[in-house]
């Protein structure tokens, strides 16, 4: 029955966007991390991204990007992709999925379009840089 099934919260696991240097576009670029600022190893983690939203009155979406980790260590943070600047106007969301001691544990992150300003800005823990939290 619903009420037998039990449904865990996840707590001290959050997605964090950060500005970084790269040679590869010699700019700044977000990068986003999974941070995993609990106890617990993470066991098999999947990161499934896109990104939608409306861009001048038209609809707009991204392709499914998918992102797997074998185990994420206690107290650590992994990167797991770039944002391009296009896709800034738009919802990004990150489906995040992992297993602590054999129960499974899913999670829903989104990054609101035009979110990325200097007001949402905050110290990342674990990177000690400064970006943007969703908890």
């Amino acid at each position: 029955m619903r009420k037998d099934i039990e449904i865990p919260e996840v707590e001290n696991v959050f997605m964090a966007a950060v500005q970084e240097w790269s040679d590869d576009f010699m700019a700044n670029v977000w990068v986003v991390y999974l941070v995993n600022d609990s106890d617990f190893r993470l066991d098999g983690v999947m990161a499934v991204s896109k990104a939608f939203g409306t861009i001048d009155g038209e609809m707009r979406k991204t392709s499914l990007l998918r992102h797997a980790f074998q185990e994420i260590q206690p107290v650590t943070a992994v990167k797991v992709e770039m944002i391009e600047d296009s896709v800034l106007a738009l919802n990004n969301e990150f489906m995040v999925t992992f297993f602590i001691d054999n129960k499974l544990y899913d999670r829903k992150y989104i990054f609101k379009a035009n979110s990325f300003t200097a007001e949402n800005i905050e110290e990342v823990p674990l990177l000690f840089k400064d970006g943007i939290l969703i908890r």
